[in-house]
């Protein structure tokens, strides 16, 4: 655990990154790259498959130095070692932090409350993969005797963003003979829509529950049984042929129909959002096979082991945290877009939101103190080229710094002409256009009328990282994961957070519960709320007929 005593502004590399930053601070790319003709081949890392170009960063050798300075006075390095040893770091919580075991090879041992857990794992696995071969051969069949061909996942948050991405950036490799859909949003439209083309008889419901209670999960589980149970005559044995349960509550889940043998469990030390290699992954499982699957689970912890064994300044994540760290800051930028020019990410940076947000959107440090710094930048984004007609003009343009980390392969999975070329051709254009931008004088030149130049020059000066990989394999994906988890994780160390809580949640789910009745009561309510909620409510029950 961390040895220093020292509030993060106390720290002596934070008060000299400050001072740092004042020096350079108006330096403009242009300037730096002019100055260090290999400054573009010097500020980059590989490692794993993965090549991190971070030269277009508003830094120098010395912002780099200072800033493995604040993460060794931070102790990085032992917050590491004590997630991977199975320490109790999420400390609100009182729970380790061991998504790192999900990935685990076989013989490995990762303890936690003195227990190795990753032959649990492994059993899980083993089972998922059972469940996957029966179903893509067709030897699991349904309740009148065909087989499945459609799968629909019922959950939310981490129950459901991991798998939606997972399922877009891994289609080309997924079964084609099966269709796969994902319900989370309450709202009914997204269950409606979900079924609206299938049949009962050939569709299988994956329901992912760790209680078994989420509101918004069973709210939709209940509806997937009463329509299976609708379109198959109303037997309610057909509900063990066509439902499993990602789960560790038993009781509910045989209360429900499901068979407990079609129960595939996980652990408290696995959060939402870290869950997609989990049981919570069945549904990429069964699309793009065990085979694939495991071998997103090598990519997993391929970077596992880098982060934990790479010094820090030729580590990956760490670096990207610590990148981070320096923009939000340090230059005031509240956001990072996230731009992959892969079609296959577009559900990317969607994940990364939950990812990021959830784990560092807190505002006290450990110890229960109020912060007196930045966290948590938002993230956003869209892939590539689709963003460059719509929030790219904000970001060359407007007045606020947004750091960008575009994403790009060096082949393409589905080659089309010239179609790859060009969209490679649009990163490192758009990367060398958000560094160096375009002069008055550049303007000028080109002949444009006076009165127009202001229009069209480009300041530049905006900073990014470009991540290259060869492609998009499921291996290359579970890197790419990784790489994000750790560096939220190195970015929750520097500022002495605990990014494995999510209390931020709840509030909203417990008033949700109080209102439900209120709307759906046949008779008026007594509210007890605010003026502002309790006109809503009346608002909204005269809208349904109620007073």
């Amino acid at each position: 655990m961390k040895t220093t005593t020292k509030t993060l502004t106390q720290r002596p590399a934070w008060k000299a990154l400050t001072a740092h930053h004042k020096k350079i601070k108006n330096l403009h790319l242009r300037e730096l790259f002019a100055d260090d003709p290999k400054r573009g081949e010097r500020m980059t890392a590989a490692a794993a498959g993965l090549f991190l170009d971070f030269s277009k960063g508003r830094i120098t050798d010395k912002t780099i130095k200072l800033l493995i300075q604040l993460a060794n006075e931070s102790d990085l390095r032992g917050q590491i070692a004590a997630m991977f040893g199975g320490e109790k770091i999420n400390l609100t919580e009182n729970r380790a932090v061991l998504h790192v075991a999900l990935r685990a090879p076989k013989g490995t041992t990762i303890m936690a409350d003195g227990k190795n857990v990753v032959p649990e794992v492994h059993a899980v696995l083993e089972k998922m993969t059972a469940f996957a071969v029966r179903i893509r051969s067709g030897a699991w069949k349904g309740h009148t005797g065909k087989r499945i061909r459609n799968v629909i996942n019922i959950g939310i948050g981490g129950s459901d963003l991991g798998p939606v991405m997972a399922y877009e950036a891994l289609k080309h490799y997924s079964d084609r003979s099966l269709t796969f859909r994902f319900v989370s949003n309450v709202d009914g439209i997204d269950f409606v829509e979900a079924t609206r083309d299938l049949k009962p008889a050939e569709t299988l419901f994956i329901v992912s529950s760790k209680t078994f209670t989420t509101l918004e999960t069973m709210t939709n589980a209940q509806r997937a049984r009463d329509w299976l149970l609708n379109g198959l005559g109303g037997n309610a044995k057909a509900v063990a042929k066509h439902f499993v349960a990602v789960s560790t509550n038993e009781k509910k889940v045989s209360a429900f129909g499901i068979d407990p043998a079609n129960m595939f469990g996980f652990w408290d030390w696995v959060g939402g959002r870290y869950s997609m290699d989990s049981a919570i992954g069945l549904s990429t499982m069964l699309a793009i096979g065990p085979e694939n699957f495991r071998a997103l689970l090598k990519g997993f912890h391929t970077m596992d082991e880098h982060f934990r064994t790479a010094p820090f300044e030729k580590n990956l994540p760490a670096l990207m945290g610590l990148l981070s760290i320096w923009n939000n800051d340090f230059f005031g930028a509240s956001t990072v877009a996230v731009l992959p020019y892969e079609q296959y990410l577009k559900r990317f940076p969607a994940y990364l939101q939950q990812l990021t947000m959830e784990s560092n959107g807190k505002h006290v440090t450990l110890a229960g103190k109020k912060v007196d710094y930045e966290t948590g930048p938002i993230y956003w984004g869209e892939p590539g080229t689709n963003g460059q007609h719509s929030f790219y003009q904000l970001i060359h343009q407007g007045t606020r710094l947004i750091p960008c980390d575009f994403i790009a392969f060096g082949q393409a999975l589905t080659p089309l002409g010239r179609h790859h070329d060009i969209l490679l051709a649009n990163v490192f254009a758009q990367a060398e256009a958000l560094a160096f931008g375009k002069t008055a004088a550049e303007v000028k030149a080109e002949g444009t009328a006076a009165w127009l130049v202001p229009h069209r020059v480009f300041e530049g000066n905006r900073p990014s990282n470009v991540i290259l990989a060869d492609r998009l394999t499921p291996e290359i994906l579970g890197k790419l994961v990784a790489l994000y988890e750790h560096s939220v994780f190195t970015q929750g160390v520097i500022w002495d957070i605990d990014s494995f809580d999510q209390w931020g949640v709840e509030l909203g789910k417990i008033l949700a519960q109080r209102i439900v009745p209120e709307l759906e009561s046949k008779t008026a309510p007594r509210l007890k709320h605010d003026s502002s909620t309790n006109n809503l409510i009346r608002r909204c029950r005269k809208l349904k007929g109620n007073r």
